[in-house]
């Protein structure tokens, strides 16, 4: 975009941006577990706080359970669909522990669910029926005052919505069929781009994956809505998703076969003293580019990646609260965990060490993109911009009711309560 001057000043006055729910209007509402001992950081203590509950007397496990009104242990529902949990009360027959699956908590911590629909009170299961290696989640982000953190995020893991501060938002998956089948997107908008912006914009500028990036890149927060901005100009549609695409390979962390994240060699962070095994605290030493976690010491850290926040809170230091908290026996409130939550990680994993470094990395490389969204943002509030009257001319608005509601999707049965098949 460097050089190039738009049509006219302020020519995107009137058009205005779309909510995002009009670009992607198929959304879910985040995961409600309803007890948090069913996700932690930690697979083996998920493993173990199973183990515990199948084998308690009928008292012990209604108390360590935590029922309801969505489940209790005599509930009776479907298999989540992909998964072979038992569907029959666990009171009765528990069954085997199911293997931990990775989650996206949040904007960037990537935690461990275990997949039984019993144990969760809203567990989404439109989202898993359509979470492959071909699916990406575009997830919604509450916003505080000043904040510089994104209103967007994207994970090729199943994300459970939850939101550091304030009201959660949406997940919007990108295809709302298995296999990458029937993008999420309102009807007709990638064609109407591609005739409206063609111009020089590269081949491929159009596809799901080219809006979704397009989006990531821009969205806005506000009260109501992601609001995303459509421009008439071709190349700057093309900047927007070139840098959209690198958001998403550096919040995807290596999906559809794409490589981790990875700074350059002297900027890579490195443990240069062991971490202990039970941390009490983290700190930043601006001077020396440390992260210093008990007697631990990681460098370099960048204040980038330090300072970098979503709704208002610091990630790092989010994260680490955490596994402190899970070594230490005490809840994400910091009162001591009672229950089955109880039963947490003995020390400091070595793999949690190898996680914290990779988010240093994409936080570090996440930072590093501010300066071109921001001067892309600027630059959209001088361009002219779609307006909501051409999508409607077009017939992309207003979308139909049923992009909003999700796709009839079931190519196989599904095991119901107590074993018998789900009809759909």
């Amino acid at each position: 975009m460097a050089g190039h001057r738009p049509a006219a000043a302020g020519a995107g006055e009137g058009a205005g941006a779309l909510p995002l729910e009009e670009l992607m209007p198929w959304s879910v509402r985040p995961l409600r577990t309803g007890r948090s001992w069913v996700t932690g950081p930690d697979p083996d203590a998920l493993r173990a706080r199973w183990e515990r509950l199948a084998a308690a007397g009928p008292a012990e496990q209604e108390r360590l359970f935590g029922p309801t009104r969505a489940r209790t242990p005599r509930t009776s529902v479907a298999a989540l669909p992909g998964r072979s949990a038992g569907t029959g009360r666990f009171a009765r027959t528990p069954g085997r522990c199911p293997d931990p699956v990775r989650i996206l908590h949040g904007p960037f911590d990537q935690q461990w669910l275990l997949p039984d629909h019993r144990l969760i009170d809203a567990a989404r299961p439109e989202l898993w029926r359509v979470a492959d290696g071909r699916q990406l989640f575009a997830v919604e982000h509450g916003s505080a005052p000043g904040d510089r953190g994104p209103a967007l995020s994207v994970t090729a893991l199943l994300p459970d919505g939850h939101c550091p501060a304030g009201r959660p938002g949406r997940i919007r998956p990108l295809y709302r069929r298995p296999g990458g089948g029937e993008p999420n997107l309102a009807p007709g908008l990638a064609a109407f781009l591609h005739g409206r912006l063609r111009g020089r914009a590269e081949a491929g500028a159009f596809t799901p994956e080219a809006v979704l990036a397009w989006a990531v890149a821009v969205a806005g927060p506000a009260p109501a809505g992601r609001p995303v901005p459509l421009p008439v100009e071709a190349e700057v549609w093309s900047a927007g998703v070139e840098l959209g695409r690198e958001l998403i390979r550096v919040q995807s962390r290596g999906a559809w076969g794409g490589e981790r994240p990875r700074l350059p060699g002297g900027r890579r962070p490195y443990v240069r003293a062991t971490l202990p095994a039970r941390p009490a605290g983290l700190v930043y030493d601006a001077g020396q580019e440390a992260l210093l976690i008990g007697e631990g010491r990681i460098s370099p850290v960048s204040a980038g990646a330090w300072e970098f926040t979503v709704g208002g809170v610091r990630v790092l230091e989010l994260w680490f609260g955490l596994r402190a908290a899970a070594v230490a026996g005490r809840g994400p409130d910091g009162a001591e965990a009672q229950g089955l939550a109880a039963l947490g990680t003995r020390g400091w994993p070595r793999e949690w060490t190898s996680e914290l470094l990779e988010l240093i990395t994409v936080l570090a490389l996440l930072d590093e993109t501010a300066g071109r969204r921001e001067e892309l943002r600027a630059w959209l509030e001088r361009a002219p911009l779609v307006s909501r009257a051409e999508l409607r001319a077009a017939g992309v608005l207003p979308v139909p009711d049923s992009a909003r509601r999700p796709a009839s999707v079931l190519g196989h049965q599904e095991e119901g309560p107590e074993g018998q098949f789900a009809l759909l």
